[in-house]
């Protein structure tokens, strides 16, 4: 059958925000309501009458309420088939009355759970009737109509409007989808805090992942490629999908990604000075710290200005005016930042395309979590990788020590190459990228890219010599043999970070001692494909 007529309505709900409301709109229209708890008397406040479950199934709500709604009486009236002669014949015979309408939304677990609350509450916030309830009504959805979303409840009175107080096949299949997915969602928050919080599991026997769509993109990473946006139902963190976007066109896929890398390596930096990152194809093409933000984006913007136009960039400090200009000077797509002033938002209100998205907090670069890639038939799970060097950690392995400055350049160029895709090779120079080399096949040419576009950043600018030249220089696994550190010689480094471990490790300090470089293993590698 296409349309039902509303004649008797369960409402049980959790979020009470516009439920008076619904339950006077469907009064009016002579549907009957039915109800339990708090509900009905949130209904009854609200001057409509109400009819308790107890009087419908003959059983007064028990056991703290845990037992209320699983009876025969409501599930009968919301799964019977009432074109089945036996099934209609069986309701007539037990006096169950269909129930035509379910509007129900859950115990709220996840707030229960993210406001600390011990384990008997948070078990005690698990639905049980709700979500049978839910799926009791939107299996049957041929006859029965189910709303979990309060956000719904003024399409359904559209739709009860529209159709003369029914509703169509076509509306009960869309809420009946909308529900399954939402008791999906929960059961998937339950199972995760089971195997995460409760248990302590790494990696759970069966991992269940629930999210929530934000926006269909124009296209994915090629035009060919359907995209979206989700969220997880609880984010463990902010990021850009709840940035707010000032200006600019819509964000594509590809913005998305570059985006986020920009701000996951700029929030490295949260607490340090002024800094600016630019990314290009989710690689860093210059970072920079400074103590001013407009130093910062000239010091970041002169390591490699060829890859920096069409780019992206994030700051770890709320824009000013002068810096804004300055990032207007040349095509930007995407600008992440933690606030900006209104000279900045009026700067860059010029360039109508910009996206400007201001982020409330940088995301802990530290966070524990989880990172998922997709394979042909599995999908791949880690730790996302939030390593970080103690200063126990390092061990100087040549004749040499690093001096003062050395020390912080190799730190910080470290830091940077964690977030170039491997094999990332850093030069870096008093808080500034002075060559950055990404997703190579061997170090040694990771080395060179890296060196040469030093060198053609100190063409360029007119420098009397390139940033290498006494620079330290970062790699994010070891050297697994002497010719990419030769390479950096060649540049003209003078300190190199790498975590070591290679069975050349002999070789390549022997070397660097020779070179009279300083080198500084660190036994952690930062691999990023």
């Amino acid at each position: 059958m296409s349309e039902v007529t509303i004649k008797r309505a369960l409402l049980s709900v959790s979020d009470k925000s516009g439920l008076a409301d619904l339950g006077k709109a469907l009064a009016a229209r002579g549907v009957q309501l039915v109800s339990t708890g708090g509900t009905a008397k949130a209904l009854r406040d609200a001057g409509l009458t109400v009819r308790d479950v107890s009087d419908l199934t003959g059983f007064p709500e028990m056991m703290d309420g845990r037992v209320k709604t699983l009876h025969p009486m409501v599930h009968g009236g919301l799964l019977a088939v009432r074109d089945n002669p036996e099934h209609a014949a069986a309701m007539e015979a037990h006096a169950i009355g269909a129930i035509d309408l379910v509007v129900v939304n859950l115990y709220p677990f996840e707030a229960t759970v993210a406001k600390g609350a011990d384990r008997d509450e948070v078990i005690e916030n698990i639905d049980i009737g709700g979500p049978s309830m839910v799926r009791s009504a939107a299996k049957n959805h041929a006859f029965v109509t189910i709303v979990t979303d309060p956000a719904d409840y003024a399409t359904l009175l559209g739709e009860l409007e529209q159709s003369g107080g029914a509703t169509t096949l076509a509306f009960r299949r869309a809420m009946a989808a909308k529900a399954f997915a939402a008791t999906a969602a929960y059961d998937a928050a339950i199972s995760s805090w089971f195997a995460f919080a409760d248990q302590g599991q790494r990696f759970p026997d069966t991992l269940n992942l629930s999210s929530k769509l934000v926006t269909t993109l124009r296209y994915g990473e090629n035009p060919h490629q359907n995209a979206a946006l989700y969220v997880p139902n609880r984010p463990a963190t902010t990021g850009l999908p709840q940035a707010q976007q000032v200006q600019g066109k819509e964000l594509s896929y590809n913005n998305y990604n570059d985006a986020n890398a920009a701000l996951e390596l700029v929030a490295e930096f949260a607490a340090d000075k002024p800094t600016v990152v630019i990314v290009k194809h989710a690689n860093p093409c210059g970072v920079a710290t400074a103590d001013t933000l407009l130093e910062a984006w000239h010091q970041a913007l002169a390591c490699d200005s060829v890859s920096a136009f069409g780019g992206i960039v994030a700051v770890n400090q709320p824009l000013d005016g002068p810096t804004a200009n300055a990032i207007c000077e040349i095509f930007t797509e995407v600008v992440v930042a933690p606030g900006a002033d209104e000279a900045a938002k009026d700067a860059f209100a010029r360039k109508k395309n910009l996206r400007l998205l201001l982020v409330n907090d940088l995301p802990d670069a530290h966070r524990a979590g989880l990172t998922l890639v997709p394979i042909a038939g599995g999908l791949l799970v880690q730790d996302r990788d939030n390593g970080a060097l103690g200063d126990d950690a390092l061990k100087v392995v040549t004749k040499r020590q690093p001096t003062e400055q050395e020390l912080k350049d190799c730190l910080f160029a470290w830091t940077v190459a964690k977030h170039v895709k491997s094999n990332a090779i850093v030069y870096a120079s008093k808080g500034v990228t002075a060559g950055i080399g990404a997703g190579q096949m061997n170090r040694r040419d990771s080395s060179r890219i890296a060196a040469a576009k030093a060198r053609e950043a100190a063409e360029t600018h007119g420098w009397d010599e390139p940033r290498t030249v006494g620079s330290a220089v970062a790699s994010d696994a070891f050297f697994p043999f002497a010719d990419g550190l030769l390479a950096a010689v060649e540049a003209g480094a003078t300190a190199v970070i790498q975590p070591g471990g290679s069975i050349r490790d002999e070789d390549v300090i022997k070397a660097a001692d020779e070179a009279g470089l300083a080198m500084i293993f660190t036994g952690m590698r930062h691999f990023r494909h």
